[in-house]
């Protein structure tokens, strides 16, 4: 009897692309003789403890109606940090429900070094998450700098020249 497994995908923004992970999880799944109950699908940071599509799956694991959850890594499982993550991988194996990472061979839920690993690896997503949010501000500082107005991009005089050279 074939293993009924949950893929669970995720991107933060509309402007990337959902299939370039589920056709790797699909393929994966196929080869490893596992039949995809629901692919649970979400546009939303992965900081974001509620989204709605891993609420549905958390839900429906409740219900036990998959055996295991397969995601194409750990940040787009998680990014909510490790407590936060390791509580919801915790929660799946207190329901009997394996979880593994496609991208990352040595995460999955057997092994001894797993809880290390897990810890070491979700750390490293919020680190990343933190150094993403920091670009994207020092980003819109370096435009708000150069005179840009926000959605109506009209540029205005740079700072050091305004209030200069009226008459």
């Amino acid at each position: 009897m074939m293993k009924k497994i949950a893929i669970y995908a995720r991107v933060s923004t509309d402007k990337q692309e959902l299939q370039n992970q589920l056709s790797q999880l699909r393929e994966f799944a196929q080869s490893s003789g596992y039949e995809v109950y629901r692919e649970y699908t979400d546009i939303i940071s992965g900081k974001e403890t509620s989204r709605p599509a891993y609420d549905e799956m958390f839900s429906d694991a409740h219900k036990r109606l998959f055996k295991l959850v397969l995601f194409w890594d750990l940040s787009r499982f998680s990014r909510a940090g490790t407590l936060y993550t390791l509580q919801k991988l915790k929660e799946l194996e207190n329901l009997g429900i394996d979880w593994e990472s496609y991208n990352e061979p040595y995460f999955k839920s057997v092994g001894q070094f797993k809880d290390v690993v897990l810890s070491v690896v979700s750390t490293v997503a919020k680190i990343e998450r933190e150094k993403i949010s920091e670009r994207t501000k020092a980003g819109l500082r370096r435009a708000k700098n150069v005179g840009k107005r926000g959605r109506d991009k009209k540029p205005r005089k740079p700072r050091s020249d305004r209030g200069r050279g009226r008459k």
